[in-house]
């Protein structure tokens, strides 16, 4: 066990050891850390919703009905007739035919790669897909051919490659790409797939409740309904709660129920979770609102950030990736902001490329034009500091 010590070691010194901050109240525009509030840019809490009156009230309301626990995995007695309400909610507002419901995001695509391709099949898998797809890919035993990040001219070579062999073939992309903002192309993926008689699935955990209309996410923002077959999404981002969930056809959802290893051997959601993920769903079928205050929020500090000589990469959202370069620099960056109430997060290597390193701000409806103001002043008095800007 001695090598871990020179691990964690070697992670200080490179500026890839993570320090993990504690917050000391709920989610928000602000959070307190150490006794100080500090404006909170690195949460996924797209919408605000995480802390919302409205999903703690509903919450509590189910824990009266329900209890807390599911108390068994779902198909034997974890199965709530919330689980059901909710399924069906979802398959409404996604305009799908069906849809299950899982633990998380990460287990519902580890569910769902493996029950749609095994050994001696194919997955076609963009370069920049969340580490739950590569790891969902790893677990289904197919052969795994990486193309490189939105390049579909790459995935149509590897698709006529393989266009004469005599198996299951399936093309798996992020919707939003976490880290860089940026949107797939799915309408040309779709094509492709058409084209070469293909699976596709899309994990849109960063496109629910930011992309189409209300929120419905990438599939609803393209048009595409009906042309993916499998759209993989979470609720701990921008619904703010925990979970994960699968649209699809009827006949996908009936596969992953008998066959999703971890909707078949991990205990069901919990109760609240399902009822605040539900009054999310409820929020944005009614209104756009926050949605549009989203977008315009980053829409605002993008362009203010360009204007002081920061280079935001290629984001097409929201999220706004601030490139910094080395991750000891980051670091350096991410931790000057805290000491001026700025909580923002550095993120290096492995989860970017390397000379990649960046401070990812996240922008948030619950986010003031003051709170956005603020941010800016202390983003510019950092730079400065730093010789960045």
């Amino acid at each position: 066990m001695e090598f871990i010590a020179k691990e964690i070691e070697r992670l200080e010194t490179e500026g890839l050891y993570n320090q993990i901050r504690t917050l000391e109240s709920g989610q928000g525009a602000w959070v307190t850390i150490e006794g100080e509030e500090v404006l909170n840019f690195c949460s996924n809490n797209y919408l605000g919703l995480a802390a919302d009156p409205r999903l703690v009230e509903a919450a509590k309301e189910a824990i009266d009905e329900y209890g807390v626990g599911p108390g068994a995995v779902r198909t034997i007695a974890g199965t709530l007739s919330l689980h059901e309400e909710l399924e069906e909610k979802l398959t409404e507002f996604k305009k799908a035919e069906a849809t299950i419901v899982f633990q998380s995001g990460f287990n519902a695509n580890l569910a769902t790669i493996p029950a749609l391709v095994g050994k001696g099949d194919i997955i076609y898998s963009d370069a920049l897909n969340h580490a739950s797809i590569i790891d969902g890919c790893r677990l289904s035993g197919a052969k795994v051919k990486v193309y490189g990040h939105d390049k579909l001219d790459e995935l149509e070579e590897l698709l006529i490659e393989d266009q004469d062999k005599d198996c299951k073939q399936l093309i798996v992309v992020d919707g939003v790409f976490s880290m860089d903002g940026d949107i797939a192309d799915l309408p040309g993926i779709a094509k492709l797939a058409k084209k070469y008689d293909v699976m596709t699935m899309v994990d849109d955990a960063h496109g629910e409740g930011v992309l189409g209309s209300h929120g419905r996410g990438i599939v609803d923002h393209f048009d595409l309904h009906g042309q993916i077959d499998v759209e993989v999404g979470t609720f701990s981002k921008a619904l703010g709660v925990v979970g994960g969930c699968v649209s699809g056809s009827k006949k996908l959802i009936e596969l992953l129920k008998q066959q999703g290893r971890p909707f078949l051997f991990s205990s069901a959601p919990t109760v609240p979770d399902m009822a605040a993920v539900m009054e999310s769903v409820n929020i944005l079928q009614e209104s756009d609102e926050l949605v549009q205050k989203l977008w315009d929020n980053g829409e605002y500090f993008t362009e203010k950030m360009e204007q002081l000589g920061f280079d935001t990469g290629e984001s097409e959202t929201p999220i706004t990736p601030v490139m910094i370069g080395t991750a000891e620099k980051a670091a350096e960056f991410s931790s000057k902001l805290l000491d001026e109430q700025i909580f923002a997060q550095s993120i290096g290597f492995p989860t970017v490329p390397k000379n990649t390193a960046r401070i990812r701000v996240m922008i948030s409806a619950a986010h003031s034009k003051e709170d956005l103001d603020f941010a800016l002043e202390k983003f510019e008095k950092v730079g400065k500091e730093m010789g960045l800007i």
